[in-house]
């Protein structure tokens, strides 16, 4: 049975054969260390390289309706900050650029009334077939920290990310030491982590192949001292105690934050549906449950709003009143949908992120504002006028909701 507002916003779809129901969640839960409705969007580093570029984000943004600005300063193992833990990122010169990204970020979102999460990439180490050319980077400093399949070979550089091995605690430890120092530093209200899993999906293990990983001889030996056994011996146990590894990091990331800067918020982005989440790893319901994070943003990315709001079901259903931020996006452009779809599908889903939840988190800028992001730039004229079209469609939406 459909409530009114669940039939304002399938009107909406009528001309695109859609119907569908919405349910609405409903119970208790401890109180929530967010507070008031969450209206997100994901920043990504490729969207800024200088002071300026950080300064018209935060302001479309602002202007946009959005509240909370998620923006990435870590991706693989390098900074778009003043550490003094990693180097500063390659997509920035691999050098101090004259300017803090997340300092400017920071001061100019406060300004603004918005609030500012620092968005990290967690697990990633380095993306591309080339090695880094920076021997401080941890590819080049810390070798051992890396994933080795059960034939001793280090994982293969590719298009994806290789990624650091959670399972060895002093990966853990400076994982952990990162964040610290970044809410330390730096006036940010949140600490968003993604890549919060193994980043183990093609082209990371190849597909067809028994690869498996970290059989390195260190992790090997931990496993066996925590259960006597050897990965072979008991697959479900392997896949636990992987998953398990991760979620430590969740909850010492969490306990961290809390005595350091108990005022920042950590959110994670997670997989919308957790059967699939448990392939990388990742559990965030028993984040959940013990407590190890203060929200959630789901990566609910489809374009069939019946889907979008199935897969919100099970989150809302066993944790009312905790903060679920459902996360949605444009699309893949090679899908080749009409324009007029959508639109019509990201208007249709953040009203139900917003009616179903009370929150909603939108992927990416780079979809609706113009950005030095070469991913978007390269789609030529047209997709400048997409973009232009979502703003005049979409906007407007936003816009009303933060009243």
């Amino acid at each position: 049975m459909l409530n009114r507002d669940g039939d304002r916003v399938v009107r909406r779809w009528i001309g695109f054969g859609i119907l569908m129901g919405v349910a609405v969640a409903s119970g208790c839960h401890a109180p929530a260390r967010i507070e008031g409705p969450v209206h997100a969007i994901w920043v990504t580093r490729y969207d800024y390289k200088t002071a300026d570029d950080v300064q018209t984000i935060v302001n479309n943004c602002a202007d946009a309706g959005f509240n909370t600005i998620l923006f990435q300063v870590r991706g693989n193992g390098t900074a778009f900050y003043r550490s003094p833990l990693e180097p500063w990122a390659d997509e920035l010169g691999g050098r101090d650029p004259g300017y803090d990204p997340l300092q400017v970020a920071c001061q100019t979102a406060h300004a603004r009334e918005v609030q500012l999460h620092a968005y990290v990439n967690a697990l990633p180490a380095w993306r591309g077939k080339t090695p880094p050319s920076n021997p401080e980077q941890l590819y080049n400093k810390h070798p051992d920290w890396f994933w080795y399949d059960q034939y001793g070979k280090r994982q293969a550089l590719s298009s994806f990310y290789v990624s650091l091995n959670p399972c060895l605690p002093e990966v853990r430890r400076y994982i952990v030491d990162v964040f610290r120092d970044l809410v330390t530093r730096y006036d940010v209200d949140g600490l968003h982590l993604d890549y919060i899993r193994f980043p183990n999906e093609p082209p990371a293990i190849p597909s067809g192949t028994d690869i498996d990983y970290p059989r390195d001889a260190r992790t090997l030996e931990l496993y066996r001292q925590a259960t006597g056994k050897a990965p072979d011996d008991d697959k479900e146990s392997w896949n636990q105690w992987r998953t398990d590894q991760v979620t430590q990091l969740v909850a010492d990331i969490h306990n961290m934050v809390q005595r350091t800067k108990p005022g920042v918020v950590v959110t994670a982005s997670v997989g919308s549906v957790r059967a699939n989440s448990l392939k990388h790893f990742q559990d965030a319901q028993a984040w959940i449950d013990q407590g190890s994070v203060d929200g959630i943003c789901l990566m609910n990315y489809t374009s069939d709003p019946q889907v979008f709001s199935d897969r919100m079901d099970p989150w809302l259903d066993k944790n009312p009143g905790f903060p679920v931020i459902p996360g949605l996006w444009f699309g893949d452009v090679s899908e080749k949908r009409p324009i007029e779809q959508q639109i019509e599908q990201v208007k249709c889903q953040i009203d139900l992120a917003n009616e179903r939840a009370g929150h909603y988190c939108v992927f990416a800028y780079a979809n609706l504002f113009d950005s030095p992001n070469l991913e978007t730039t390269q789609q030529g004229d047209k997709e400048a006028t997409n973009r232009a079209w979502r703003r005049e469609e979409i906007l407007p939406l936003t816009q009303s909701l933060a009243k």
